[in-house]
């Protein structure tokens, strides 16, 4: 690991905001989504099987998020982690958050929903990410650069992948993303409750979505 340090590198980006912004784009879309229907008819197959299927990518999303924070937890900007989901891509956080809000406009049953909401997810983390790389490689210059060169930035290579036998992680760290993990899990039952409210005729229905 390396820990060279330099007074002139610039400062680290505030991670908090980009999560605020993808968490804020979500609400946005399921405020939006309340007067919608979906273009698949609710309780078909192809339907149901949108559902499963985002439901399975906000749950990668979960998961994915968490092992990736045992790795970073509590040495982010501090340590330069090359191990495990760090190995595959230098941003496995943000690449399982944009899985996860492409997973909850599937579950909505709107591919369109789905586009947008990864599209944008993938935007802002493109931007969070270039501005972290800026700060990585004033900080550990040479160790970052030979990293970055062998590791994408975004989409993940399995083919990359390699671990150390232990690690230590922060369970404040854990207990935060596990926290924070639950805002995907819990839209769940609040679209199944909008479907229900929809189906009764409590909510009006303004346009379609597809």
């Amino acid at each position: 690991m390396a820990y060279t340090s330099l007074k002139s590198a610039p400062r680290a980006f505030d991670q908090h905001k980009r999560l605020i912004v993808v968490q804020a784009a979500s609400v946005m879309a399921i405020v939006l989504l309340l007067f919608s229907k979906p273009f698949l008819s609710e309780g078909s197959n192809g339907h149901e099987l949108m559902e499963t299927v985002g439901f399975g990518l906000v749950l990668v999303c979960f998961l994915g998020r968490l092992w990736s924070i045992l790795y970073v937890g509590g040495k982010k900007n501090n340590e330069l982690v090359v191990a495990g989901p760090f190995s595959m891509t230098r941003n496995p956080l943000y690449f399982f958050s944009t899985v996860g809000a492409a997973g909850i406009g599937l579950m909505f049953g709107s591919v369109l929903a789905a586009v947008m909401l990864g599209l944008a997810s993938y935007l802002v983390f493109r931007f969070t990410a270039r501005k972290e790389a800026e700060y990585l490689a004033g900080k550990f210059g040479a160790s970052y650069a030979a990293y970055a060169n062998r590791t994408p930035r975004f989409w993940p290579n399995p083919l990359l992948y390699h671990d150390e036998a232990q690690w230590l992680f922060s369970t404040m760290a854990l207990r935060n993303t596990f926290r924070d993990g639950l805002y995907f899990l819990a839209l769940f039952p609040v679209i199944e409750a909008v479907e229900y409210l929809r189906l009764s005729g409590d909510l009006p229905t303004l346009f379609t979505v597809y």
